[in-house]
């Protein structure tokens, strides 16, 4: 058995055949051998030998740079050797300077573990007292004292960055010979929390010039159209001084690109779940290690037992074979599926996008994507994870029934054609930068030069406003912080500005309450109310009651078979408008907008069934962001109006579709933005369609959104108007997440909507 009978499987036998809607074949690619014009340090030079590793072109060409001082940013696909490419010169330089240092930053816990398992082995064949060590918030604190005097390479995450700056006394010898900071993964670093990031970074530089230190800067990412800028952005480096690395000289065998897609035969006639467990059935019997990435926890536990079911309905003996993979599971229970993978004991796993990062798991025959996992910097990352050498690999894309995925999924050239998308960090964000302002001053004393010195020129108005309030103190060496909590304990890195944070509290058997997890403010609003039922660790949790007042959500465990989703009212207020493109009365707009929320009930939903709602009693939430927005022409309205067509269902429709596709043009996941309509907006006379950032103070999107509105837009009119389907379904128009249920809505109308806001004027080069 081998992929190429199980491409012949999926391709040419039923069941499988009917979904095949097309297949893409990615040619080979032979390696090129790269070379350094001075050898490597003999160690270094033995430890490559004794593998049988040789540098490619991109490998070499990163060595030279950071060599010669240069802040290198390694773009290159998965799989390509761009650990190899930073360590060797890195080791290098631990070995010619015995004081020096180097922090390695990782996105996730899981990854810094797998990744210090090779710099151990690293360490032992290179006579070097190193020392590498994982500091994160699983480290023994009996362990971190000794790691902080005598470790000269610390593996950890920016989480824990944020909190150890505050003890920058207890990591004087470290910091003061910092000589490296390599940032891994880099691509993950955008929207909210790559802000967030990017401000801890030059908090960091902000101690390190204090005690004499300037490391060089190593970034290694998935290709992204704006690579450089991101590098920049994150790191603070002059991008004079940097170098980018995306001429990729591995190798790589073929691949073939399958999509899957259970909406062929007609809207909702198969389950993409039940698809992906025969795919991955289907890949097991036939040989082939597969790796399945699914949505979310729930859809990784439910592909695996039902690939298991299917098993044991035809009495195959590899059911034991396949097993899920998931965030929430214990550091050892994952350890332990990794190394199975590794050894083959496993041949089929369901991840989350926790494996879509370079965890070593191997060399994979297929991998298949459940749904379009939101971005094709994903799309890239997890496809790299099969196939890796010069061996033949399959990976097949299963879409959902959604408007993003269907989009695509009819039109493979653009899929594959789409270029790499942008990563947005915004530094300016006044509630993010608040924070980070308060930490610092929290760190050490901070005067008005450094500020802007480090945080830029918004730091001046934000330091007046937190003086204003309170939260910092003029002395002689600068503002220092004076309030409590600790500063450190209240901004969080995936949130903007200091949150509320909610207990959710369980009662044990005993009959003592324990705090089973925690929550900002606004999401404890929309899942923590009175009725809701939570889930954790795949256990329900019915919630008794939510008090706002001290911070507290009590559930009680019950095991129930229904769900419930909040509904909301929205109201869009329009502050300052930015920046405008007219066509006659027709106007895109882009700008400030006070966005105010409230939960005002729920739904309880049983399956797909809609089975009651409750009202609730909860205050609303009012923050400022930004937004784009159409406003239509009042002839079209009118006109409209005069026909007595459904002008509000399809306004409701082209909204929908507009947020679903936005992702494309931003990279950004589709709950980072908001949408709504009304089809008489007070502040532009007209009707309106808002598509606003979650994230208080904004962070970039929609201004991404706003320069690409013109392709938004006629990509969002052929969806609809391509779409098969007669009134509208989940493939054009409708919304699972829609609080009103999808009304009123009207296909049709929200096709000619659409036709309108394609005369905007072109997009700029």
């Amino acid at each position: 058995m081998s992929v190429e009978s199980l491409l012949e499987t999926l391709t040419r036998r039923p069941p499988f055949r009917d979904f095949v809607t097309h297949v893409e074949e990615r040619p080979a690619r032979t390696a090129r051998e790269g070379w350094l014009a001075e050898p490597l340090a003999p160690p270094l030079a033995r430890y490559l030998a004794q593998r049988g590793l040789v540098l490619r072109t991109h490998q070499a060409q990163a060595i030279a740079a950071i060599r010669a001082g240069r802040h290198v940013l390694l773009s290159t696909p998965p799989a390509s050797g761009k650990t190899l490419a930073f360590n060797l010169p890195i080791w290098e330089r631990l070995l010619a300077d015995p004081e020096a240092t180097a922090l390695y930053l990782y996105p996730t816990k899981a990854l810094a573990q797998d990744q210090w398992t090779s710099l151990t082995a690293l360490a032992a064949a290179v006579p070097a007292r190193v020392l590498p060590a994982v500091y994160d918030g699983d480290t023994p604190p009996g362990q971190r004292a000794r790691i902080r005097a005598q470790s000269r390479l610390v593996l950890s995450n920016f989480y824990m960055l944020h909190q150890t700056l505050g003890w920058a006394h207890q990591w004087e010898r470290f910091w003061s010979h910092l000589a490296f900071v390599v940032i891994d993964e880099a691509h993950v670093y955008r929207g909210v929390f790559g802000s967030n990031a990017a401000l801890v970074v030059r908090r960091l530089a902000r101690l390190l010039d204090a005690v004499g230190a300037a490391p060089q800067y190593v970034l290694a990412s998935a290709t992204l159209a704006n690579a450089a800028e991101l590098a920049e952005r994150l790191t603070g480096v002059d991008p004079s001084h940097l170098d980018v690395i995306d001429d990729d000289g591995s190798a790589r065998g073929q691949q073939h690109f399958v999509f899957y897609n259970p909406e062929a035969l007609g809207p909702g006639l198969a389950s993409p779940h039940q698809e992906t467990a025969r795919i991955l059935a289907a890949g097991v019997a036939h040989g082939v290690q597969t790796l399945v990435f699914a949505v979310s926890r729930q859809l990784a536990e439910l592909v695996a037992r039902q690939a298991r079911a299917l098993a044991a309905a035809e009495h195959a003996p590899f059911g034991d074979q396949v097993a899920p993979y998931r965030a929430g599971y214990l550091p050892s229970e994952r350890r332990a599926l990794e190394g199975d993978l590794r050894s083959g004991r496993i041949r089929g796993l369901v991840s989350t996008n926790a494996l879509e990062l370079g965890v070593d798991i191997g060399s994979l025959g297929a991998v298949v994507l459940s749904g379009f996992p939101g971005t094709m910097v994903s799309v890239r990352q997890q496809a790299g994870r099969a196939g890796r050498g010069e061996d033949a690999s399959l990976v097949v894309w299963v879409p959902f029934a959604d408007p993003l995925d269907q989009y695509l999924a009819r039109r493979p050239a653009v899929f594959f054609g789409r270029p790499h998308e942008h990563a947005v960090i915004d530094l300016g964000n006044p509630y993010i930068l608040s924070g980070h302002l308060l930490c610092a001053a929290a760190e050490r004393p901070l005067d008005r030069p450094a500020a802007r010195r480090f945080f830029g020129p918004a730091a001046d108005g934000v330091l007046d406003q937190l003086q204003a309030r309170g939260l910092l103190r003029e002395t002689p060496r600068g503002l220092v912080y004076q309030s409590r909590p600790a500063a450190h304990q209240v901004v969080a890195l995936d949130a903007t500005g200091m949150q509320a944070t909610v207990k959710v509290l369980r009662e044990g058997e005993g009959g003592e309450a324990f705090v089973l997890e925690t929550m900002d403010w606004t999401r404890a609003l929309s899942e923590a109310h009175p009725g809701a039922v939570l889930l954790h660790g795949a256990e329900t949790h019915v919630v008794s009651s939510l008090d706002l007042t001290h911070y507290v959500a009590a559930v009680k465990k019950q095991r129930v078979d229904y769900w419930t989703e909040p509904m909301k009212s929205v109201v869009i207020h329009i502050l300052e408008e930015r920046d405008a493109r007219e066509h006659g009365a027709l106007k895109l707009a882009w700008g400030d907008v006070e966005v105010t929320e409230q939960v005002v009930g729920y739904k309880t939903r049983r399956g797909d069934e809609v089975v009651a709602q409750d009202t609730v009693d909860l205050p609303p939430v009012t923050y400022r962001t930004r937004a784009l927005w159409f406003a239509l022409p009042e002839a079209f309205s009118r006109q409209r109006r005069l026909e007595r067509a459904n002008l509000p269902g399809g306004l409701h429709g082209a909204e929908h579709a507009l947020a679903s596709l936005m992702p494309l043009w931003v990279l950004c996941d589709r709950r980072d933005l908001g949408a709504l309509s009304v089809w008489h907006h007070p502040d532009t006379g007209a009707a309106t369609i808002f598509i606003h950032e979650h994230a208080e103070g904004g962070i970039g999107l929609t201004e991404r959104g706003f320069d690409r509105a013109r392709a938004l837009a006629e990509a969002t009119h052929a969806l609809v108007r391509d779409c098969p389907c007669q009134a509208g379904c989940p493939s054009c128009v409708y919304s699972p997440t829609c609080s009103s249920d999808n009304l009123p809505m009207d296909k049709s109308m929200a096709s000619e909507v659409l036709a309108q806001l394609v005369e905007i004027p072109p997009d700029p080069e």
